[in-house]
């Protein structure tokens, strides 16, 4: 539990407050709300696209989460919870690679793609431990979204030929700027798009 409690604490921490969008995208209301719930879920989507089991969490840990539609990775999306005795309190939600962020951020971006959108530069974590790749945007466009809950984007590289490559200055636990050219080299993209709430008084 306390790794899991980790996970979120650090999306939270290196994310914005995410805002109510248009149909086409997602709001941070309903399913997407503080007080979804595996239930809610079911009612939405349909009992036979709503799954809740053990998924793969960090540093080999498994966490309890409600995977919807878990057989089409288009539209497949992630929920954990606060109260996961009662699967309700959305504690963070992994939005489906055909979803829409704030200002039309999503999964698959380049890092130059989002860096245009938020209008200034931003800061990643280093790549290929658990924690690694999440960004850290402290101005810009995306860095003050209106909002109760808050959003993360976590990078990844996807080109796997770095035999040439020092790839050291982005390794392990470093900040990395968004002009670091080994980012463009390693085709560094959004691989995860999430959000998150704080959890109840008490918790961290």
């Amino acid at each position: 539990m306390l790794l899991r409690m980790s996970a979120i604490v650090v999306c939270a921490a290196l994310a914005s407050p995410a805002f109510a969008q248009d149909p086409s995208t997602f709001a941070c209301d309903g399913v997407f709300g503080r007080d979804s719930s595996e239930a809610l879920l079911i009612k939405t989507y349909g009992k036979e696209n709503v799954v809740t089991g053990n998924v793969d969490g960090p540093e080999g840990t498994t966490i309890l989460a409600t995977t919807v539609f878990p057989n089409d990775p288009q539209k497949t999306m992630e929920f954990g919870w606060w109260d996961e005795t009662n699967l309700t309190d959305l504690s963070y939600a992994d939005l489906s690679p055909s979803m829409e962020g704030p200002q039309g951020v999503r999964v698959g971006m380049s890092v130059e793609d989002v860096v245009a959108i938020n209008q200034a530069p931003f800061t990643i974590g280093g790549f290929w431990w658990d924690y690694g790749g999440y960004a850290s945007i402290e101005d810009g466009t995306l860095a003050h979204v209106e909002g109760n809950c808050y959003i993360s984007l976590r990078f990844a590289p996807t080109n796997e030929d770095t035999d040439d490559l020092d790839v050291n200055p982005v390794s392990g636990e470093v900040s990395i700027p968004t002009s670091e050219p080994l980012l463009k080299d390693l085709a560094v993209q959004v691989q995860v798009l999430s959000i998150s709430y704080e959890g109840p008084e008490g918790d961290e």
